[in-house]
């Protein structure tokens, strides 16, 4: 039986050096003797030494792991490495499996995207919007909230990464901002790590980087003005704006 998961999931809920090096164990055959259990899987992996590894097929991150960081209870390599392993069944990865993910950037393509494309990707941005949802407790459940918002903003960060640059794409990356501040200021989203608020303010220098490329992306801007935000994040784009006038 498949897991749960996708190697999608694991990848944007996992910090991006810990999925490298999972990728680099299971390309290299190091996830050995794999065995599927009851809705679970286990394997050898073979990392310093060999270590007994088992994960859950409902949810990647929860099993056991016989080194260091699996004894203290963290996410390690090796239970990466068997989850993707779970996923994938020893098919080669693709590069854009691989690609690891970082925070937004500028593609420093100009264009605009076609009718379609600006549905799928309106589309793909509700989707990433929902792992950032409100917190209500109990405090148990609070680091697994963390890795959702953190999953949240990495999903969001490949679609701006992957966006061109035009007035259009601006005006979607400006509602996309628009939805999170109203998250954070009336949708019970407790941002008390900073995870949302830094994924914006790096989204505001990825419009500051288009205005440098396509001048009319200054015109987007016009959204903001007069708007008060949760904690100013418009500013700099506002800025921009007053004196292009």
């Amino acid at each position: 039986m498949p897991p749960s998961y996708t190697l999608k999931k694991i990848k944007f809920d996992t910090d991006p050096q810990t999925f490298e090096r999972a990728v680099d164990l299971y390309e290299s055959g190091k996830v050995t003797k794999f065995k599927e259990g009851i809705r679970s899987y286990s394997a050898i992996v073979l990392g310093g030494k060999p270590y007994r590894v088992f994960v859950e097929a409902r949810r990647f991150d929860y099993g056991t792991c016989e080194c260091y960081l699996g004894q203290n209870d963290e996410l390690c390599k090796h239970l990466v490495a068997l989850a993707i392993h779970a996923v994938m069944r020893g098919k080669k990865l693709t590069s854009e499996d691989k690609e690891k993910v970082t925070g937004p950037e500028c593609s420093e393509n100009l264009g605009e995207l076609t009718k379609e494309d600006l549905s799928s990707v309106k589309n793909s941005i509700t989707g990433a919007i929902r792992y950032i949802k409100a917190y209500s407790g109990p405090s148990r459940t609070w680091f697994a909230y963390q890795n959702s918002l953190d999953e949240g903003c990495n999903r969001l960060s490949k679609i701006v990464s992957d966006l061109p640059i035009s007035k259009q794409t601006t005006k979607l990356l400006i509602d996309l901002l628009l939805r999170l501040d109203e998250k954070l200021c009336r949708g019970g989203v407790d941002d008390s790590d900073g995870t949302v608020g830094g994924f914006m303010e790096e989204v505001v220098g990825v419009l500051k980087e288009y205005t440098g490329l396509d001048p009319a992306c200054v015109k987007a801007f016009k959204k903001l003005a007069d708007k008060e935000t949760c904690f100013g994040w418009e500013a700099p784009l506002v800025e921009i704006l007053d004196n292009d006038d």
